[in-house]
């Protein structure tokens, strides 16, 4: 076989690093004796010291110069094809780009000190809270830093000290035989759990975790306008990490409570108010409490609204009150309140009543009355009525 480390693997003298490496995989795999067979060892040592010259920067120049980039690495060894002569580390490596999973490069000890998980937490809101805004305080089970070791996760004069099992590693490396030679798997230290370091004296309150578990209270600002299911980031209010690393965030999500008059539809608010038949024949005026009248910081005069009731209203009948809904998220303004209206007809007449109600019908030539039906294509009076209701 040639001497030209570039013949041997196959690539051009300008090849890159990246296709210097598939061909040497290319060839590796070729022939390993394993695969090949005996015979083929001298040209598989020579595939691999081809490899080992052109992908170090500094042996490649030496080697491009004429020189030889052997001098100081004493070759492969005298011995037969086994791990003194070849370490498959490489290979791996050039195969799966050096993972963990076959141990190569390894990844070191772990740091004690990490940031914490981010939390989710429900704050159930009364309509009026989420509509106007409100703060108020919330429990929160958390983890902190431990107010006995101030996170270290130590006694007081115990320090961390390098573990025995992994000399301070972190992980551990077990050699597995393969027909394509010996494979290194490296794996957490079970001893130290991959930090590298053990604590003899663990601190008795958190148990060497820097970090202990508490319900803290804190005070959440809600703006007004939220909705069922919005939620309020509050940054490093989350989770303590371990070793008393930094917090997490918090996430708050909304749920809003059913109200026992309003509805609400988006920005607006509705509502259904009963009126008698005579005030909607008639038309009046109806004062209604708006959702202001739920809290204490709004002014009374603020806490209703007169609402104008046309002569000849119907059941279903829709009067929109501007303004008075939903203030709007983030763009100002506010949404409208609907007062939807229900004609109550009466049920309880006394006889000077009834003459009153059968002169009218007289009147109005109503005494005979023959039933006519509305075809509204499902959005008539029966329709609003029933969305009024929330059906």
């Amino acid at each position: 076989m040639s001497n030209d480390y570039y013949e041997i693997l196959g690539v051009s003298h300008d090849a890159s690093a990246d296709e210097i490496k598939k061909a040497y995989r290319r060839k590796a795999m070729k022939l390993h004796p394993d695969v090949a067979g005996p015979g083929s060892e001298d040209e598989f040592k020579k595939v691999q010291e081809a490899y080992e010259v052109l992908q170090d920067p500094q042996k490649r120049a030496v080697f491009d110069r004429g020189g030889d980039p052997n001098a100081r690495m004493g070759g492969f060894g005298e011995g037969g094809f086994s791990s003194a002569g070849f370490d498959f580390t490489n290979l791996v490596d050039a195969m799966f780009g050096g993972g963990t999973s076959f141990g190569g490069g390894g990844r070191g000890p772990r740091s004690r000190t990490r940031r914490g998980q981010d939390a989710l937490v429900r704050m159930r809101l009364s309509l009026a809270e989420a509509v106007f805004g409100v703060t108020k305080p919330l429990e929160v089970d958390t983890a902190v830093v431990c107010p006995k070791c101030q996170g270290k996760g130590a006694e007081s004069g115990s320090e961390p000290v390098t573990c025995n099992t992994c000399q301070g590693r972190g992980e551990v490396i077990t050699v597995q035989r393969s027909f394509l030679g010996d494979i290194r798997t490296s794996q957490p230290c079970p001893t130290c759990r991959g930090y590298g370091t053990v604590i003899p004296d663990p601190c008795q309150e958190c148990s060497g975790e820097g970090r202990v578990r508490t319900t803290r209270t804190i005070n959440v600002k809600i703006p007004a306008g939220v909705a069922d299911g919005n939620r309020i980031h509050l940054d490093s209010q989350g989770e303590v990490g371990p070793g008393g690393g930094p917090a997490g965030d918090l996430y708050i999500e909304m749920t809003i409570s059913p109200h026992e008059v309003f509805t609400r539809e988006g920005d607006n608010l509705e509502m259904v108010v009963t009126i008698p038949m005579t005030a909607a024949a008639l038309g009046t005026k109806v004062p209604v409490h708006t959702l202001e009248a739920d809290r204490e910081d709004f002014e009374e005069s603020q806490k209703s609204v007169s609402v104008e009731v046309p002569a000849g209203t119907q059941s279903g009948t829709r009067i929109v009150v501007p303004e008075r809904g939903v203030p709007r998220l983030r763009r100002g303004g506010r949404g409208d309140l609907g007062v939807t209206f229900i004609v109550q007809t009466p049920t309880k007449l006394d006889s000077h009543q009834k003459d009153l109600l059968r002169q009218l019908a007289e009147a109005r030539g109503e005494t005979k009355v023959a039933a006519s039906v509305e075809k509204s294509g499902g959005h008539g009076m029966f329709s609003r009525i029933k969305e009024a209701f929330g059906g």
